[in-house]
């Protein structure tokens, strides 16, 4: 099952803790992780997150203030996130495609507003607040769950099968055989459930990929791995090596 990379980490970031746990199994076809990502205490400076595009879409929560919340996923390049000198966040990572909330909710930058949605996350928050990550878990599973009984999160056939088939795709056409679907109908589909194209999924799919394989296997040669690395993680895939924790 697809399972993207953590966000980039520097590899001199000093008490700075990053944790995840796998869901129960009867939600494991809808989340990828539960994840808490904390100061153990006050940094000397402000610590930048490198987060990169994954597909998947993120319930955040702020456990330091439980006012904040929100819907978080970035496109198709990476975005740096001040997150300060002391914080403290605990999310959900849904995998691709079965968040179908309001897409205007999600935002693709640092949340730090109080959350004026719909949904009840500061209740939640306020209930994750003072509990540890192992008992934080099965509230986050509880959430879940409610959000599959109000159909804000739903199964997603097609990119079920994307996702499972990773490792035979290599183009659009691909993609659209192994879903079963006209090259159109992907395209009517993926923008429709995700909101991207075939091809920007593709492009976000392969980067997390070649994190596991070897990049000839995802693309034409070593220049193209290195162009298409650069464009949406911000560096060539040596210096992304050598900056953070991967």
């Amino acid at each position: 099952m697809y399972s993207p990379i953590q966000d980039g980490i520097e590899k001199t970031a000093r008490s700075v803790r990053y944790t995840e746990a796998k869901p129960p199994g009867h939600l494991s076809g809808w989340v990828d992780c539960f994840w808490e990502l904390k100061t153990e205490r006050v940094l000397t400076d402000d610590f930048l997150l490198h987060a990169l595009p994954d597909a998947c879409v993120n319930i955040l929560f702020n456990q330091v203030d439980t006012n904040i919340a929100g819907v978080t996923a970035l496109r198709t390049t990476f975005e740096v996130l001040n997150l300060g000198k002391t914080f403290h966040y605990v999310g959900i990572q849904l995998l691709p495609g079965v968040w179908q909330g309001n897409r205007e909710e999600i935002v693709d930058h640092f949340v730090g507003t109080a959350y004026a949605g719909r949904l009840p996350l500061v209740k939640k928050s306020n209930e994750l607040s003072g509990l540890d990550f192992a008992a934080k878990q099965p509230v986050l599973a509880k959430l879940v769950q409610w959000f599959i009984d109000e159909e804000l999160v739903v199964s997603n056939l097609v990119t079920e099968k994307i996702l499972a088939n990773l490792d035979s795709i290599r183009t659009v056409s691909d993609m659209a055989a192994v879903a079963g679907l006209s090259p159109r109908q992907l395209q009517r589909t993926l923008q429709q459930t995700t909101g991207f194209t075939p091809h920007d999924l593709l492009k976000v799919l392969r980067l997390q990929q070649s994190f596991k394989q070897h990049f000839l296997d995802l693309y034409a040669d070593q220049s193209h791995f290195i162009h298409s690395f650069r464009k949406i993680a911000g560096y060539t895939p040596a210096k992304y090596a050598d900056k953070f924790d991967v």
